[in-house]
Protein backbone atom coordinates (compact mmCIF):
# COMPACT_ATOMS: atom_id res chain seq x y z
CA UNK A 1 0.00 0.00 0.00
CA UNK A 2 2.97 2.43 0.90
CA UNK A 3 5.68 2.37 -0.70
CA UNK A 4 9.18 4.41 -0.42
CA UNK A 5 11.75 3.78 -3.21
CA UNK A 6 15.32 5.22 -2.61
CA UNK A 7 13.81 8.22 -1.03
CA UNK A 8 16.67 11.00 0.38
CA UNK A 9 15.67 14.32 1.62
CA UNK A 10 19.12 16.95 2.08
CA UNK A 11 18.52 20.11 3.35
CA UNK A 12 20.61 23.42 2.42
CA UNK A 13 22.20 21.24 -0.31
CA UNK A 14 25.84 22.40 -1.47
CA UNK A 15 26.34 24.62 1.78
CA UNK A 16 27.69 24.45 4.60
CA UNK A 17 24.69 23.59 6.47
CA UNK A 18 23.73 21.10 4.25
CA UNK A 19 22.17 18.01 6.60
CA UNK A 20 21.26 14.48 4.64
CA UNK A 21 17.94 13.63 6.76
CA UNK A 22 17.07 10.76 4.49
CA UNK A 23 19.37 8.96 2.53
CA UNK A 24 18.16 6.45 0.50
CA UNK A 25 15.38 5.16 2.25
CA UNK A 26 13.19 2.39 0.60
CA UNK A 27 10.16 0.93 2.38
CA UNK A 28 7.37 -1.68 1.10
CA UNK A 29 4.39 -1.53 4.00
CA UNK A 30 0.90 -3.56 3.34
CA UNK A 31 -2.64 -2.27 3.41
CA UNK A 32 -3.45 -2.70 7.13
CA UNK A 33 -0.32 -2.83 8.88
CA UNK A 34 0.40 -0.77 11.67
CA UNK A 35 4.24 -0.12 11.61
CA UNK A 36 6.08 1.51 14.56
CA UNK A 37 9.14 4.05 13.86
CA UNK A 38 12.00 4.62 16.59
CA UNK A 39 15.81 6.45 16.68
CA UNK A 40 17.08 9.25 18.19
CA UNK A 41 17.49 13.08 17.59
CA UNK A 42 18.80 13.66 14.31
CA UNK A 43 17.77 9.86 12.51
CA UNK A 44 15.17 10.70 10.12
CA UNK A 45 11.71 9.89 11.75
CA UNK A 46 9.59 12.66 11.25
CA UNK A 47 11.46 13.71 8.31
CA UNK A 48 10.04 10.23 6.84
CA UNK A 49 6.81 11.40 7.78
CA UNK A 50 6.61 14.59 6.42
CA UNK A 51 8.04 13.20 2.95
CA UNK A 52 5.08 11.02 3.22
CA UNK A 53 2.70 13.48 4.15
CA UNK A 54 4.28 16.05 0.93
CA UNK A 55 5.24 18.69 4.03
CA UNK A 56 8.89 17.84 2.68
CA UNK A 57 9.47 17.04 -0.94
CA UNK A 58 12.44 14.72 -1.01
CA UNK A 59 15.51 15.23 -3.82
CA UNK A 60 15.65 12.19 -5.56
CA UNK A 61 13.37 9.07 -4.94
CA UNK A 62 9.83 7.94 -5.33
CA UNK A 63 6.69 7.99 -2.58
CA UNK A 64 3.45 5.73 -4.16
CA UNK A 65 0.04 5.20 -2.06
CA UNK A 66 -2.55 2.87 -2.84
CA UNK A 67 -0.90 2.61 -6.49
CA UNK A 68 -0.52 6.56 -6.75
CA UNK A 69 2.63 8.32 -7.42
CA UNK A 70 2.77 11.31 -5.17
CA UNK A 71 6.34 12.46 -4.91
CA UNK A 72 5.75 15.59 -6.04
CA UNK A 73 1.73 16.27 -4.97
CA UNK A 74 1.47 18.61 -2.30
CA UNK A 75 0.42 17.95 1.14
CA UNK A 76 -3.02 18.93 0.26
CA UNK A 77 -3.64 16.38 -2.77
CA UNK A 78 -2.61 13.47 -0.22
CA UNK A 79 -5.30 15.00 2.14
CA UNK A 80 -7.74 12.78 1.28
CA UNK A 81 -6.00 9.78 1.74
CA UNK A 82 -3.96 10.71 5.11
CA UNK A 83 -4.27 11.50 8.25
CA UNK A 84 -1.52 12.72 10.43
CA UNK A 85 -1.82 13.80 14.32
CA UNK A 86 1.34 15.91 15.87
CA UNK A 87 2.96 15.65 18.73
CA UNK A 88 1.54 18.98 20.23
CA UNK A 89 -2.27 18.69 20.61
CA UNK A 90 -2.33 22.53 19.63
CA UNK A 91 -1.31 21.43 16.08
CA UNK A 92 -4.50 19.46 14.60
CA UNK A 93 -6.68 21.78 16.18
CA UNK A 94 -7.52 25.51 16.52
CA UNK A 95 -8.33 26.30 20.05
CA UNK A 96 -10.77 29.24 19.56
CA UNK A 97 -13.28 27.37 17.53
CA UNK A 98 -15.76 24.36 19.31
CA UNK A 99 -14.94 20.70 19.30
CA UNK A 100 -17.88 20.31 16.86
CA UNK A 101 -16.13 23.15 14.82
CA UNK A 102 -12.89 21.44 14.67
CA UNK A 103 -14.75 18.20 13.35
CA UNK A 104 -16.54 20.01 10.85
CA UNK A 105 -13.43 21.85 9.73
CA UNK A 106 -12.06 17.51 9.35
CA UNK A 107 -15.09 16.86 7.63
CA UNK A 108 -15.05 19.48 5.20
CA UNK A 109 -11.54 18.68 4.07
CA UNK A 110 -13.32 16.55 1.82
CA UNK A 111 -14.26 18.62 -0.80
CA UNK A 112 -17.61 17.56 -1.13
CA UNK A 113 -19.47 19.83 1.77
CA UNK A 114 -18.37 23.20 2.38
CA UNK A 115 -17.64 24.08 6.50
CA UNK A 116 -21.19 25.50 6.93
CA UNK A 117 -22.88 22.35 5.85
CA UNK A 118 -20.49 20.08 7.55
CA UNK A 119 -21.44 22.16 10.60
CA UNK A 120 -25.00 22.63 10.08
CA UNK A 121 -27.42 19.75 11.14
CA UNK A 122 -29.07 17.71 13.77
CA UNK A 123 -27.56 14.61 11.30
CA UNK A 124 -24.02 16.12 11.85
CA UNK A 125 -24.13 16.76 15.32
CA UNK A 126 -25.83 13.33 16.16
CA UNK A 127 -22.52 11.88 14.03
CA UNK A 128 -20.41 13.52 15.71
CA UNK A 129 -21.77 13.07 19.12
CA UNK A 130 -21.53 9.15 17.95
CA UNK A 131 -18.05 9.37 17.00
CA UNK A 132 -16.78 11.11 20.09
CA UNK A 133 -18.76 8.70 22.60
CA UNK A 134 -16.53 5.90 20.91
CA UNK A 135 -13.18 7.54 22.35
CA UNK A 136 -15.31 7.06 25.98
CA UNK A 137 -13.59 10.27 27.06
CA UNK A 138 -16.84 11.79 27.88
CA UNK A 139 -16.14 14.48 25.28
CA UNK A 140 -19.55 13.75 23.33
CA UNK A 141 -21.24 16.14 25.89
CA UNK A 142 -18.86 18.58 25.28
CA UNK A 143 -19.33 19.48 21.54
CA UNK A 144 -19.52 23.12 22.63
CA UNK A 145 -17.21 23.49 24.62
CA UNK A 146 -13.83 25.85 23.03
CA UNK A 147 -11.34 23.12 22.37
CA UNK A 148 -8.59 25.20 24.06
CA UNK A 149 -10.22 24.43 27.00
CA UNK A 150 -9.73 20.50 27.19
CA UNK A 151 -6.92 18.80 28.79
CA UNK A 152 -4.02 17.53 26.79
CA UNK A 153 -5.27 13.86 26.65
CA UNK A 154 -8.74 15.07 25.32
CA UNK A 155 -7.55 17.43 22.37
CA UNK A 156 -5.14 14.86 21.47
CA UNK A 157 -7.97 12.23 21.30
CA UNK A 158 -10.32 14.73 18.67
CA UNK A 159 -6.99 15.13 16.82
CA UNK A 160 -6.78 11.72 16.20
CA UNK A 161 -10.80 11.57 15.53
CA UNK A 162 -9.73 14.32 13.13
CA UNK A 163 -7.39 12.66 11.32
CA UNK A 164 -9.65 9.69 10.59
CA UNK A 165 -13.17 11.39 10.48
CA UNK A 166 -13.16 10.89 6.33
CA UNK A 167 -12.23 7.49 4.50
CA UNK A 168 -8.38 7.47 4.85
CA UNK A 169 -5.73 5.08 3.67
CA UNK A 170 -2.79 5.55 5.79
CA UNK A 171 -2.39 7.27 9.29
CA UNK A 172 0.94 8.94 10.41
CA UNK A 173 1.28 9.35 13.94
CA UNK A 174 4.14 11.81 14.56
CA UNK A 175 5.29 10.99 18.56
CA UNK A 176 1.65 11.72 19.07
CA UNK A 177 1.51 10.96 23.11
CA UNK A 178 5.30 12.55 23.58
CA UNK A 179 3.52 15.67 25.42
CA UNK A 180 0.90 13.55 27.48
CA UNK A 181 1.01 12.57 30.99
CA UNK A 182 2.07 8.74 31.16
CA UNK A 183 -2.18 7.67 32.02
CA UNK A 184 -3.37 10.04 28.72
CA UNK A 185 -0.85 8.84 26.79
CA UNK A 186 -1.47 5.20 27.24
CA UNK A 187 -4.92 5.96 26.07
CA UNK A 188 -3.89 7.77 23.57
CA UNK A 189 -2.28 4.86 22.27
CA UNK A 190 -4.82 2.88 22.83
CA UNK A 191 -7.66 4.49 20.91
CA UNK A 192 -4.66 4.58 17.73
CA UNK A 193 -4.61 1.09 17.72
CA UNK A 194 -8.49 0.42 18.16
CA UNK A 195 -9.09 3.20 15.18
CA UNK A 196 -5.53 1.92 12.59
CA UNK A 197 -7.40 -1.86 13.69
CA UNK A 198 -11.40 -0.88 13.35
CA UNK A 199 -10.21 1.43 10.00
CA UNK A 200 -7.91 -1.02 8.85
CA UNK A 201 -5.47 1.82 8.45
CA UNK A 202 -2.20 1.63 7.22
CA UNK A 203 -0.44 2.89 10.37
CA UNK A 204 3.52 4.38 10.83
CA UNK A 205 3.53 5.68 14.26
CA UNK A 206 7.18 7.46 15.22
CA UNK A 207 7.86 7.01 19.11
CA UNK A 208 10.91 7.48 21.26
CA UNK A 209 10.06 4.81 23.40
CA UNK A 210 11.27 1.96 22.57
CA UNK A 211 8.60 -0.30 24.69
CA UNK A 212 5.64 1.31 23.24
CA UNK A 213 7.43 0.52 19.79
CA UNK A 214 7.35 -3.39 21.28
CA UNK A 215 4.08 -3.08 22.74
CA UNK A 216 1.96 -1.95 19.32
CA UNK A 217 1.62 -2.46 16.23
CA UNK A 218 3.30 -5.41 13.89
CA UNK A 219 6.47 -4.35 12.81
CA UNK A 220 9.03 -2.36 13.68
CA UNK A 221 11.90 0.27 12.15
CA UNK A 222 14.45 1.50 13.54
CA UNK A 223 16.30 4.63 11.86
CA UNK A 224 19.68 6.22 12.77
CA UNK A 225 21.64 8.61 10.50
CA UNK A 226 18.94 8.88 8.04
CA UNK A 227 18.71 5.39 7.41
CA UNK A 228 16.73 2.36 7.97
CA UNK A 229 19.06 0.37 10.25
CA UNK A 230 16.68 -2.56 11.41
CA UNK A 231 13.63 -3.90 10.49
CA UNK A 232 11.80 -6.54 12.11
CA UNK A 233 8.30 -8.04 12.50
CA UNK A 234 6.62 -11.35 13.37
CA UNK A 235 8.14 -13.76 15.66
CA UNK A 236 11.67 -12.19 15.51
CA UNK A 237 9.99 -9.01 16.88
CA UNK A 238 8.02 -10.70 19.68
CA UNK A 239 11.47 -12.37 20.78
CA UNK A 240 12.54 -8.96 21.20
CA UNK A 241 13.33 -6.54 24.54
CA UNK A 242 14.04 -3.35 25.47
CA UNK A 243 17.36 -4.14 26.60
CA UNK A 244 17.54 -6.11 22.64
CA UNK A 245 16.81 -2.93 21.12
CA UNK A 246 19.28 -0.83 22.70
CA UNK A 247 21.80 -3.27 22.30
CA UNK A 248 20.82 -3.25 18.54
CA UNK A 249 20.13 0.50 18.42
CA UNK A 250 24.09 0.92 19.95
CA UNK A 251 25.43 -1.01 17.64
CA UNK A 252 23.54 0.80 14.60
CA UNK A 253 24.04 4.12 15.86
CA UNK A 254 27.85 3.49 17.48
CA UNK A 255 26.36 5.19 20.59
CA UNK A 256 25.35 3.73 24.13
CA UNK A 257 21.62 4.31 24.96
CA UNK A 258 21.20 3.18 28.73
CA UNK A 259 17.38 4.55 28.89
CA UNK A 260 14.28 3.13 27.65
CA UNK A 261 13.17 6.45 25.93
CA UNK A 262 16.01 7.49 23.03
CA UNK A 263 15.48 11.02 23.13
CA UNK A 264 16.98 11.05 26.65
CA UNK A 265 19.95 13.42 26.74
Amino acid sequence: MLNLDTVSVTFNPGTALEVAALRSVSLAIPEGQFVTVIGSNGAGKSTLLSAIAGAIMPNRGRIVIDGVDVTRLPTQARARFIGRVFQDPRVGTCEVLTVEENLALADARSGRRGFSLALGGRANRARFEEQLAGLGLGLETKLKARIGTLSGGQRQAVSLLMATLLPMKLLLLDEHTAALDPKAAARILTLSAEISESQRLTTLMVTHSMRHALDHGQRTVMMSGGRIVLDVAGETRAGYNVADLIALFGAASGSEVAEDRLLLG
